[in-house]
């Protein structure tokens, strides 16, 4: 890969018709930094997953609430910061959705695919932002 810096913010209202704009710039940038299929898959997978939790938990689909998306292509690596104005939670509180008491629970499964599918995962601002870290050389 060459040397690419890319470095954005988008701010998008808490509608998920707008995870289809974030799909289409991941598009974008793999076709520009050449991501290999393994990456480009779990960077979509984990990111879109992020921003729905961020619409549909953190703002509760209020439209009033925003949701910030910051992505940094720097190198070797592609993080994606996902921000939005909801209540904190904790994102450790959530049970294993494998351990086999759990399997029929719908809550936590979307933290444990982030967390499979990211090669980082941090969360600040009381659970409001997630931070996801890929590395583009693997694969």
């Amino acid at each position: 890969m060459s040397k690419i810096h890319i470095d954005d913010t988008i701010e998008l209202t808490s509608d998920l018709q707008n995870i289809s704009t974030i799909e289409k710039l991941i598009d974008n940038q793999s076709a520009l930094c050449s991501f290999n299929d393994e990456v480009y898959g779990k960077l979509l997978l984990a990111v879109v997953e992020a921003l729905n939790n961020a619409i549909v938990h953190g703002n509760n689909l209020d439209p009033n609430k925003k949701v910030i998306v910051h992505y940094l292509i720097d190198d070797n690596i592609i993080e994606y910061t996902i921000s939005n104005e909801g209540d904190p939670f904790d994102p450790d509180s959530f049970p294993d959705p494998t351990a086999p008491e759990n399997l029929e629970k719908d809550c936590g499964r979307g933290i444990f695919l982030m967390r499979h599918m990211a090669d980082n995962v941090e969360y600040s601002n009381e659970g409001r932002t997630v931070k996801l870290t890929f590395n583009l050389t693997e694969g």
